[in-house]
């Protein structure tokens, strides 16, 4: 498993425990790298993982509201806190990192094999989708190929949001 997709599945972990713990703030970044953090992740990994943590912390409503959107027929507060977690994560890396966007669907799927159930990775899938068409429409982006080799943490600087 690639460190990037590692990192993704620890910020994962952190939303997942801040949703269930009610609690919106940093503290659960470091908590999570205090008592649960791969201690074998390298720096930039981490601070990875840390950015998209906080940085969808910050931004739940208006990452809901994209999501609200194209999740015709369904309430956030109803999914699956995994699955809403996934779709924060993605949504947020497509506005905010400079992650091409159909990566950032590929990793999501990924990581909702490997979290969730089969119906629910179809659903992410199907959501993450309509919001891409969306942003593409907004703010298209270059779709650049990321290779192992050219996906590395400390290469890539947050988007100013």
């Amino acid at each position: 498993m690639g460190s990037r997709r590692k990192a993704r599945e620890c910020a994962l972990q952190m939303l997942f425990a801040a949703d269930v713990s009610g609690t919106r703030s940093d503290d659960v970044v470091c908590a999570y790298w205090r008592e649960l953090g791969d201690g074998e992740m390298d720096e930039a990994a981490r601070d990875f993982a840390t950015r998209l943590a906080e940085g969808v912390l910050a931004r739940i409503p208006e990452l809901d509201e994209r999501i609200r959107l194209r999740a015709e027929n369904w309430r956030i507060s109803r999914m699956a806190i995994v699955d809403r977690n996934i779709l924060r994560l993605a949504a947020y890396e497509f506005s905010y990192e400079p992650t091409p966007r159909t990566v950032a669907i590929n990793e999501a799927l990924e990581i909702a094999r490997r979290f969730s159930t089969y119906e629910a990775t179809q659903f992410i899938n199907g959501i993450l989708d309509a919001i891409k068409r969306d942003l593409d429409l907004e703010s298209p982006r270059e779709e650049i190929e990321i290779t192992e080799e050219t996906d590395k943490p400390e290469e890539h600087n947050v988007a100013s949001a």
